[in-house]
This record gives structure tokens, sequence and C-alpha cells, in this order.
């Protein structure tokens, strides 16, 4: 109930992109993660084709997060946010009807493109309409996508009993719904001029030294989140037994974000100083690491996960906050796009580390390998963002910084 008295309390805007949040996470996680097994399964391709498919669906939305931020500085992130839903409509309908791989490319690079134009034009539009609630906005929008990527799936498992295809044009219904609803109801606004070309807007952000040293500071956060889906899961499956301890991780941690979320980022924000909640956040993900190192087992493994989630409820709201504040307000959506790509990059440096940490751990019989790579990941990161604030490097929230160049 408080989730919802809250929503109510934004302008109409707000709220239509935190159910947006829900459904593209909903349709993406009913989609991909059942991906490769359609592509292996269902039509026969080998690993490598698979790995092709997927790495390109992967690096067009890695790769082009840069052109969604500055599109949606440029041409508004209304607009933006629609052809990205749009796209990604088209691309999952295309995974659902074509079995070539001509068109299978065609799909990955559609749904991904899709995700790197909305992805940070809703960031972008979401700072801009929250004012300076910033950090509840984000915080509900970590409510909303948290719940999408417990329910997608739960979905996708249902619709799978009856075939790939189905699941595929639901993800692709989704998507168009939140297409016709965003043209009808999103509001456009009026788009600031930057006052330079589109390199010259490049140039400005990565000449912004303390923001990229920042972003790379972020690695261990976008790395660790990446584990809910590959060591915690297998963690719970090792330790039970049973396929679907994973899911009651998601359950758990769903549950738990849905609780507690809002009344951690109200509370931490009274308190001021929003770095130094970055930097605990980090540091509990990092901590989160040790239980199954401590002690084998499903608790510890329960355990880690809900130190997880605690530690993404304290850091997220707050790093989306404050990305917008490194520079000027009509180049918001181009910090978004270049933070995602600098730590998009790092992140997955970060989980082939963890997933060879894996792979060694299981031959040398070192399970607790990958965990205190983890746990080396998440205390890194700590100390970097620890570091930038002892420095004075990060902006405040009463005040956006122009130029941190000397840094």
């Amino acid at each position: 109930m408080r989730t919802w008295r809250e929503m109510r309390c934004f302008p109409l805007a707000v709220r239509l992109l935190l159910v947006n949040q829900l459904g593209v996470n909903t349709g993406f996680y009913l989609l991909i993660p059942y991906l490769a097994t359609h592509l292996g399964e269902n039509l026969g391709m080998s690993a490598a084709v698979v790995g092709i498919v997927l790495g390109v669906r992967n690096l067009s939305q890695q790769g082009l997060f840069i052109i969604g931020g500055s599109a949606a500085d440029r041409l508004g992130a209304r607009g933006v946010i629609i052809a990205g839903c749009a796209l990604r409509t088209v691309g999952f309908a295309l995974f659902a009807l074509g079995d070539g791989l001509p068109v299978l490319l065609a799909a990955s690079v559609l749904s991904g493109l899709a995700g790197a134009l909305f992805n940070p034009a809703v960031r972008a539009y979401l700072a801009q309409e929250a004012g300076e609630r910033k950090a509840e906005a984000f915080a509900l929008f970590n409510v909303f996508a948290t719940t999408g990527a417990l329910v997608g799936p739960l979905l996708g498992s249902a619709l799978l009993l009856v075939d790939f295809r189905t699941s595929a044009l639901t993800a692709a219904g989704i998507f168009a719904v939140l297409t016709v609803a965003q043209a009808l109801v999103l509001p456009a606004r009026k788009v600031e001029p930057s006052g330079s070309g589109v390199l010259g807007d490049w140039r400005e952000v990565l000449g912004n030294r303390a923001f990229l040293a920042f972003s790379l500071a972020m690695v261990g956060m976008f790395t660790l989140e990446n584990q809910l889906y590959l060591l915690l899961p297998d963690g719970a499956r090792e330790a039970t037994g049973w396929d679907g301890a994973a899911g009651i991780v998601f359950l758990v941690g769903t549950v738990a974000n849905l609780a507690f979320q809002l009344r951690i980022t109200r509370s931490l924000k009274s308190r001021g100083d929003r770095p130094r909640w970055i930097a605990a956040g980090l540091a509990v993900m990092a901590l989160a690491f040790l239980p199954p190192v401590l002690a084998p087992g499903a608790v510890p493994v329960l355990a880690s996960a809900l130190l997880l989630y605690l530690g993404i409820m304290i850091a997220s709201p707050f790093v989306m906050e404050l990305i917008p504040r490194f520079g000027r307000p009509e180049l918001t959506g181009t910090y978004f796009g270049i933070f995602y790509v600098v730590s998009g990059i790092a992140a997955a440096v970060g989980n082939t580390v963890v997933g060879r940490a894996m792979d060694a751990g299981e031959s040398a019989g070192r399970a607790w390998l990958p965990w205190v790579c983890c746990a080396v990941f998440g205390a890194a990161s700590a100390g970097g963002v620890a570091w930038l604030r002892r420095r004075g490097a990060l902006p405040a929230p009463a005040e956006p910084v122009r130029e941190r160049a000397d840094a």
C-alpha cells in the first residue's frame, strides 16, 4: 500500500514510466532467458550460432546506449521511448515468426537497439519529471523493475508449456501495449538545445573525469547485480539439489524490495550525503557474498541474496539520482547513455572473471572462489566511491556540477 500511495504523489508521466518498467521487465524476462534453449533445442542450432545470436543482441544494446542517450537529449525522451518499445515489439515478433538465421539476427539487432533507445531515455525523462524527488522516483522504479524481473520468468515458464512462439508473441504484445500507452498518455516536453553537435556533447561528457571515474567505480554494482542470474541461482541449486530453488531466491528478494525499498530510500535521503550511502550499499553488496564462504547450505545462500538485494536497495536510487547532477540538464540522456556503456562493458568483463572463477573453483574443489571474487569486486567499488567522495569529486544533491575535469 505504501508503494501505491507514494506512486500517486507523482505526475502522470512518472506513474506511466513506472508501469512501463514493470511491463518492460516482464516482457523481456519471459522471453530472453529461454531464447538459447529455443535456438538450440527447437531449431537445432549449434552452440556457436546460438552464441552469435545472443551476442549480437547484447552488443546491439550495450554498444548503442550512447546513441539512445543522445537521441533523448536532441529529439526528446518521449519519442525515443516510444520508438524503442515499437522496435522491441517488432524484434520479439520476429523471434516468434522466424526460423532462419538472417531473421533471427535481425530480431536480435532490433531488440537490442530497442533497449539502447528506451533505457537511457526512460531514466532521463524520469529524472527530469521527478524534480527534487529523484531518489524516491528511482526507488519506485527499482521496485517495479524487480517485480517485473520476477513475474517475467514465471509467466515465461507457464507459456512455454504451450510453445516458444506463444511466449515470444506474448512478449511482443506487452511491448505493443506499452507503445500505444506511451503514445497516448506520455506528455511531450520541450527539448532544450545543448549548444553543440553530437560529437561535442560526447566530448563534454567524456571529458568529465569525475563522471568517468564514478562510472568505472560502479562496475562492482553491475557485476554483483548480475549474479542474481548467475552465481546465486547456481548456488541455490547446488545447496538444495532443486532447480526451482532459484525462483525462491527471486521471490524473497522481490518481497523484500516491495516491503523496504521506499522506507530505506526515504530514511537515508533525510540523512543527506548520498555518496556515503552509495558506498555503504556497495559494501553491503560485497558482504552479501561471504555467508556461503563461511558455511555451506541453503540458508547462507538465501542470506546472501537478501543482503545483495539490501545493498542494491541502498545504493541504486542514489546512483540514478546522482548521474544527472554531473552535468548540464540538456545532456541528461547522454550522461545516462555513456554511464551504461562504460558500466556495461566493465560489468561484462567482471562477469567473465566470475564465470572463470566458478569453473576454476569447481575443477579445483574450491567452491568459495567465485564468492570471494564477488566480494572483492564489491569492496573495490565501495572503496572507489568512498575515495571519490573524500576528494569532493562527486556532485551534491543541491546543484549540478557543470565540469569536474580537474577531479
